[in-house]
């Protein structure tokens, strides 16, 4: 039996600074940022414009269309005795990504079955997307701003990548987190796992493996998952009955 698999869709991503850290340079108080998106960061990004824990988001592809530009901050940080250090933060300066992206139903979640209705789901989703999200968008971290644009398979497409033309290998990189609810075997269950895999940019895309196809991962340590039920979560009928009503939105689907 085939899991459920949402249609795609299609999101553009910009702002003027953005921050994807490198862990390996967390630990003395420095940040740099990794040349392009992490899996996480771009499904962090997706989940602002929509989400509930009724279903989960699969990263397909990102096309990075602007150039890697980068910029180093003084970054004066609290220190525990009530002093200030300062740091050096190295950002990705004017950037802009097309994300490709679908959901999933959350098998773990089999009690919140009664929320499982695509099209109502993917109406909000059109709906998010194009008033720019449901919360705020950030780019890697807190402080980089994003903004998000709903478009569709043929601006994906047809939009050119600064590296059009190249295959750059960008080493292995974070990729994602895996937490308890989204848990995909006894390894993964009540458990963050982190994720780690080699990427490689071809014509400026990336195209994402999932994260149970990782094979570099690390156990962080015991997770619980918080519990959803009709008390404390807002069904996909009456969610979507809160919008303004404005008909259906195109979906090219139908």
């Amino acid at each position: 039996m085939n899991k459920f698999k949402s249609n795609p869709f299609y999101m553009k991503v910009f702002g003027d600074y953005a921050l994807f850290t490198d862990p390996m340079t967390k630990g003395g108080g420095e940040k740099f940022t990794y040349q392009v998106p992490t899996y996480q960061s771009l499904k962090g990004i997706v989940e602002a414009c929509y989400w509930k824990p009724t279903f989960y988001y699969v990263i397909d592809s990102v096309k990075v269309i602007k150039p890697v530009k980068t910029e180093t901050k003084g970054i004066l940080s609290p220190m525990k005795d009530g002093g200030k250090d300062l740091n050096y933060y190295t950002y990705l300066k004017d950037v802009e990504y097309l994300i490709k992206y679908h959901f999933r139903w959350n098998e773990n979640r089999k009690d919140l079955d009664y929320d499982w209705n695509e099209k109502k789901h993917e109406q909000i989703l059109l709906r998010s997307m194009k008033r720019g999200g449901r919360r705020d968008v950030f780019l890697g971290t807190r402080e980089c701003i994003g903004h998000i644009e709903r478009i569709k398979s043929k601006d994906f497409e047809n939009a050119k990548s600064y590296y059009e033309g190249e295959t750059i290998s960008l080493g292995i990189m974070f990729h994602s987190f895996v937490y308890p609810d989204e848990a995909y075997d006894v390894n993964t269950e009540n458990v963050l796992t982190s994720n780690f895999s080699p990427v490689t940019m071809t014509n400026g895309v990336i195209d994402f493996i999932e994260p149970k196809d990782c094979e570099i991962k690390h156990n962080l340590g015991g997770y619980s998952i918080k519990s959803f039920g009709r008390s404390n979560l807002i069904g996909v009928e009456e969610l979507l009955n809160i919008y303004e009503e404005e008909g259906v939105v195109d979906d090219e689907f139908d």
